[in-house]
C-alpha cells in the first residue's frame, strides 16, 4: 500500500492546503505544484531508500580509525536527497528555495522517513540552517547556513553531554575566549571550546564536505567559574572543518574528534555519536604567527548567555520532525501487517457447532481481533498524521497569517507540539508491536519487516525530549501559559469541530465535550493548592489523556469532513473515528484521576521498596 492517498486527502480534501495560495509567499504555487513535489519526493523515496533499508540495518556504520565508513546506498540516498531541493524547500526564492509552505514539506518529507527512517533525510541540517538564518548573523547564514541549504554541508546539533542528558544545566563543556581581538572575526565572536557531547546524529560522516555542529556551552564568568543553570548557556557554530568568509575549506581540521560510535537497537543506518570538543587530537592555530594548541574554533551565535533559547527554535521544529517520523513508521507496519493479514490463511470461523476442520482455512483478515488490531493501527497512524499535518499548518499561519492569526496558531502550536511529539512515539510504537503480533512469530524475525519498524521507533519515545519531559512541559508550562490562553484556544476550536460534527456524530461529539470538560478539570485540580512536584507527579497521565482528546477531536474533524460519502476510503476512516471513540477515549478517566487526585503512590514510595 502506499501513503499517498492518505496525504493526498488530508492536505486537500481536509486542510484544503490550496487556500494557502492567496497567501503572497505562496503565490506562485498551486496543486500541480504541490503533487509535483511529492511526487518527486515519493519517487526518490521508492528508488533510493526503501530498497537499501534493511541493508543500512545490517551494515551498520563503521570507525576505521580516521573516518566513518557507511554503505554507498547513504551516499546515494543523501546526493538524491540534496538534489531535490528538499533542504531549502521553504526557504525564499532568492537563496534557492522553493517557497513551499511547511505543510507540504512534512508531508513529503514524510516518505523518506516511511520508506527508510535509519537513512535519515534532512531534518537536523534543515533545523540547523533555520536557526542560523533566524539567529545567525549575515555573513553566518552566507557561509554556514547557505551551504547547508545546498547539501554541501550537513548539520547537527549537540546538546547533552555523558553526564547530563536531558537536564542541560548540568553540561560543562567550556567556552573561553579566543585571544583579545575575538570580537572582530567576521564569522562572529571566537571562543575555543573544550568538552564532550554525547548522542549526536550524523556527527561523523564522510556525506558532506563538511559538518557544522551546533553546541551549547558555558562561558566561564571572571573568576573561572561555570554560571549554574541554563542562563550561563551560549551558543556555538563549531565547523568540522575550517572554512574562511566565502566558505571555502581552508584545508585545516577543527579540533572536534569522533569519541565512539553508539550501537544502537534501531536506526542503525544513521551515526549516533560521542564527540570530544578541544582534546587535541587536531590542535589548531589562532593565527598563522601562533603554533596550534588544544581547543575547538567556535562562533557565537546570538548573544552570550541566550543559547538555550536560540537552540529551541531548532528543538520544537525537531520535535514535530520527530512525531511525523514516528508516525510513518507505526503506518509502515500497519501497512505491512495488512497486507500479511489479507494473504496468510490461519484458522477456521466459528459456527453454532464450532469450527468445522473440513472447511478451508480462511485468511486471518477475516477474523475480529485481527480486524481489532488492524483498526486500532489505523486509529493511532492515521490520526497522528493528521495530527502532524494540522500542525504543520499552523507554522504556516504563524508565518504568513495576520498578525491576530498568526498569534493564535502560535499559542496552539505551544500546547499540540509535546502531543505532535508524544502520541506517534508512543501510540504508533504501540502500532508496531500490534504488526508484529498479527505477523505472529515471524513478526519476530528478520523475515519480515515489522520488528524493524518497531526497533527504529522505539528512539522517539526518548530523543528530542522524552515522554516524561514533554508531560512536564504540557502540564507545567504550555497550559498554564498567558492564563491558560493557549489551551482556552484549543478548547474552542474542539466544541466548534463538536458543533459541526452533532448532526452525524452526535454521540462522539458529546463524547468529546465531556472529555474536554474532564481535562480542564483535572487541570485545575492538578494545580489548586498544589505544590509543581504535587502537581506534575502525574504529568505523564495527564500528557496521555490530553493527546487522546487531542487525537479524538482530530477523528471527528476528520469523519465531520467526510459528510455522506460512502466510498470504502471513507468507510476505514468513519471506522477508525468510531474505534477511538469507543476503544481508546474511555482510558482518559483512568489517567486523569489520578491527575485530579494528585495520587501519591509514585512519588511517595523509598527507593528500599523497589
Amino acid at each position: 500500500m502506499s501513503l499517498r492517498p492518505t496525504v493526498d486527502f488530508l492536505l486537500h480534501d481536509w486542510l484544503q492546503v490550496e487556500s494557502l495560495q492567496s497567501r503572497a509567499r505562496f503565490a506562485d504555487h498551486s496543486r500541480e505544484t504541490f503533487d509535483a513535489v511529492l511526487d518527486t519526493c515519493e519517487r526518490i523515496a521508492r528508488e533510493k531508500y526503501a530498497p537499501f533499508n534493511r541493508l543500512v540495518d545490517t551494515q551498520e556504520p563503521q570507525f576505521d580509525g580516521e573516518k566513518v565508513i557507511l554503505p554507498q546506498a547513504s551516499q546515494d540516498a543523501y546526493d538524491a536527497y540534496a538534489a531535490s531541493g528538499m533542504l531549502s524547500a521553504a526557504q525564499d526564492y532568492e537563496i534557492g528555495g522553493m517557497q513551499l509552505p511547511y505543510t507540504v514539506e512534512a508531508a513529503a518529507n514524510a516518505f523518506f522517513s516511511m520508506a527508510s527512517v535509519s537513512i535519515g533525510s534532512g531534518m537536523l541540517t534543515t533545523g540547523n540552517a533555520n536557526l542560523l538564518m533566524v539567529h545567525g548573523t549575515e555573513l553566518q547564514k552566507k557561509v554556514f547556513a547557505l551551504n547547508e541549504f545546498s547539501g554541501r554541508f550537513s548539520g547537527t546539533m549537540c546538546l547533552s553531554e555523558p553526564q547530563a542528558g536531558s537536564s542541560l544545566s548540568d553540561i560543562t563543556t567550556r567556552a573561553l575566549q579566543d585571544g583579545d581581538d575575538y570580537a572582530s572575526e567576521p564569522l562572529g565572536a571566537r571562543f575555543r571550546l573544550k568538552g564532550n557531547k554525547m548522542w549526536i546524529s550524523s556527527g561523523e560522516h564522510e556525506l558532506s564536505d563538511n559538518i557544522i555542529h551546533l553546541v551549547l556551552a558555558k562561558i566561564p564568568d571572571a573568576n573561572g567559574q561555570l554560571v549554574p543553570g541554563v542562563k550561563g548557556i551560549s551558543l556555538f557554530i563549531v565547523p568540522k572543518k575550517l572554512v574562511n568568509t566565502q566558505g571555502q575549506l581552508t584545508g585545516a581540521r577543527n579540533d572536534v574528534a569522533l569519541a565512539g560510535l553508539n550501537h544502537k537497537c534501531g536506526w542503525r543506518g544513521t551515526t549516533n555519536t560521542l564527540l570530544n570538543f578541544g582534546e587535541g587530537k587536531y590542535p589548531v592555530a589562532s593565527s598563522a604567527s601562533q603554533p596550534a594548541e588544544p581547543g575547538a574554533i567556535g562562533y557565537l551565535v546570538g548573544q552570550p548567555g541566550e543559547g538555550l533559547r536560540c537552540m529551541f527554535h531548532m528543538m520544537n521544529e525537531a520535535r514535530i520532525g520527530v512525531g511525523l517520523a514516528a508516525t510513518v513508521l507505526g503506518m509502515a507496519g500497519y501497512y505491512a501487517s495488512l497486507d500479511y493479514a489479507k494473504n496468510r490463511p490461519q484458522g477456521r470461523p466459528s459456527g453454532a457447532g464450532g469450527k468445522d476442520a473440513s472447511q478451508a482455512q480462511v485468511r486471518i483478515i477475516e477474523h475480529a481481533d485481527i480486524k481489532r488490531m488492524l483498526l486500532a493501527q489505523k486509529a493511532y497512524c492515521e490520526g497522528a498524521l493528521a495530527l502532524a499535518l494540522y500542525s504543520a499548518r499552523l507554522v504556516d499561519e504563524q508565518h504568513t497569517g495576520t498578525a491576530e492569526d498568526a498569534d493564535v496558531a502560535r499559542l496552539l502550536l505551544e500546547v499540540l507540539t509535546p502531543i505532535v511529539k508524544s502520541f506517534p512515539s508512543e501510540w504508533c510504537l504501540e502500532a508496531n508491536s500490534l504488526a508484529i503480533q498479527i505477523h505472529g512469530g515471524y513478526g519476530y524475525t528478520r523475515d519480515f519487516p515489522v520488528e524493524q519498524y518497531w526497533r527504529d521507533n522505539r528512539l522517539n519515545m526518548i530523543h528530542e525530549g522524552t515522554h516524561g519531559i514533554q508531560a512536564m512541559d504540557l502540564l507545567g508550562r504550555k497550559v498554564l501559559m498567558e492564563n491558560g490562553r493557549g489551551l482556552q484556544l484549543l478548547a474552542q476550536r474542539m466544541q466548534a469541530t463538536a458543533s459541526k460534527a452533532e448532526a452525524l456524530w452526535g454521540p462522539e461529539a458529546a463524547a468529546l465535550r465531556q472529555a474536554l470538560q474532564h481535562i480542564g478539570q483535572a487541570t485545575q485540580q492538578a494545580w489548586a493548592g498544589a505544590q509543581p512536584a504535587q502537581a506534575l507527579a502525574n504529568a505523564v497521565p495527564y500528557l496521555q489523556a490530553f493527546g487522546h482528546t487531542v487525537i479524538a477531536w482530530i477523528w471527528l474533524d476528520v469523519a465531520a469532513s467526510l459528510g455522506m460519502d460512502d466510498s470504502p476510503a471513507a468507510q476505514g476512516r468513519k471506522a477508525a473515528c468510531r474505534y477511538f471513540y469507543r476503544y481508546e477515549l474511555p482510558k482518559i478517566g483512568a489517567w486523569l484521576n489520578v491527575v485530579s487526585s494528585r495520587d501519591p503512590t509514585c512519588a511517595d514510595l523509598p527507593e528500599a521498596a523497589f
